[in-house]
């Protein structure tokens, strides 16, 4: 069933499905990954990570509510500035659902690798071996090239065929299957394994073979490999727009217009893996500090995906990031985490660990920031991060 029509608000502008899908989905804007602007500077402590959230939800244009979990082996520590949702005074909590956005190529990660440890997949499997019904064109590209983004395959999610068929139906349900068929026609960017270029295709191709590899839906897959046994209870991979209450509302932030609720604003289904997640705070630590871990994956596997090439997750996480299998590394003025950021209408994630996965961090702001359209927020939220990076490394028991 449709939502009823919003009522009509004086001084704002008109929404436009196709700007905000533009921002939410076409993320492919980054150079190789390299160190961006960000960081509080002064010392490894640097100021204080509840001011530096506070003044990131109070400035002009940011994000009406935000949350950071740390997590030291069995100890859980949550900081939270702003409202879930406008209007309420009601503060984020860590059972809020939200979209965890590109943060789900982890997930699809986590997947497609414990495959590989199972040695039902490998990483030097091709698209032509697993996928023969792609082009001609992309069949040499491997499973290890998907998941580190230089493969080259061309980006569906900015393809205008897509993005006209969501902007005169921002609920149009996706058949996952042929989220491609929108590049089918377009050559590789580039040879593969030559360039790093951060593209949605990649960990939706990754997904497509672990269902060739396996014959279960990746959805399937998703649940037996990853949200079970790690008793990630309220996560899940939806196709519809709605999401599950109680839930972080997300806003569209343009001042000095009132911020837009966009949270079900467009369905999931045109992410998918490398997108579409639901989940919430305390979910999302427990995954990434499974996933971040050095426990998660068999030694062999794990060496292997963190062989790291320059590349920046998107948006950029803080410090300097390389880009390794499904997992980023960010090299803080504190020291090193292992994981992942996403961004999405109304939602803006960073979760990474330690990597003996003792410990993880993650946070979380309800509006979408990124390099093309918000930079100076952007650094603002970097410089964030990596305060609660340096609170996580320097924290209990250090």
């Amino acid at each position: 069933m449709q939502p009823p029509p919003r009522p009509a608000r004086t001084r704002r502008r008109p929404l436009r499905p196709a700007a905000v899908l533009a921002a939410a989905l076409a993320l492919t804007g980054l150079l190789p990954g390299t160190a961006l602007a960000g960081g509080h500077g002064g010392g490894q402590d640097g100021p204080s990570p509840d001011r530096a959230l506070r003044e990131l939800v109070t400035a002009p244009g940011g994000p009406p509510g935000a949350i950071a979990v740390l997590r030291y082996g069995d100890r859980t520590e949550v900081h939270r500035a702003g409202t879930a949702e406008i209007g309420t005074g009601r503060r984020p909590r860590t059972t809020d659902h939200m979209r965890i956005a590109s943060a789900a190529k982890a997930f699809s990660g986590a997947v497609t690798l414990r495959l590989v440890d199972r040695g039902v997949l490998g990483l030097d499997d091709t698209i032509g071996e697993r996928l023969p019904d792609l082009p001609v064109a992309w069949h040499a590209v491997t499973l290890r090239q998907l998941l580190q983004h230089t493969s080259g395959l061309p980006d569906y999610s900015e393809s205008a065929a897509f993005r006209a068929v969501i902007t005169a139906d921002p609920h149009h349900v996706f058949d996952p299957h042929h989220l491609l068929d929108y590049v089918f026609d377009q050559p590789l960017g580039f040879a593969p394994g030559t360039q790093y270029r951060y593209s949605n295709s990649d960990n939706t191709a990754a997904a497509l073979m672990a269902e060739a590899a396996t014959g279960r839906p990746y959805e399937r897959l998703l649940a037996r490999l990853v949200t079970r046994p790690l008793g990630l209870t309220e996560t899940t991979l939806p196709r519809g727009y709605e999401l599950p209450e109680p839930y972080l509302h997300g806003y569209d932030v343009v001042p000095p217009d009132p911020p837009e609720d966009v949270s079900t604003l467009f369905g999931a289904s045109g992410a998918w893996a490398s997108g579409g997640i639901v989940s919430t705070p305390a979910d999302l630590s427990a995954f990434i500090r499974a996933y971040g871990g050095d426990g998660f994956l068999t030694p062999p596997t794990r060496q292997q995906q963190t062989d790291w090439v320059p590349g920046a997750s998107e948006p950029a996480g803080p410090g300097t990031n390389a880009a390794g299998l499904a997992l980023f590394r960010y090299t803080t003025r504190c020291g090193v985490v292992y994981g992942h950021t996403g961004n999405t209408a109304g939602y803006t994630q960073f979760a990474a660990a330690t990597p003996d996965g003792r410990r993880a961090v993650t946070v979380s702001v309800t509006e979408q920031i990124s390099q093309r359209t918000r930079p100076a927020l952007l650094a603002q939220l970097r410089a964030v991060e990596e305060d609660f990076v340096c609170r996580l490394l320097n924290g209990p028991g250090h």
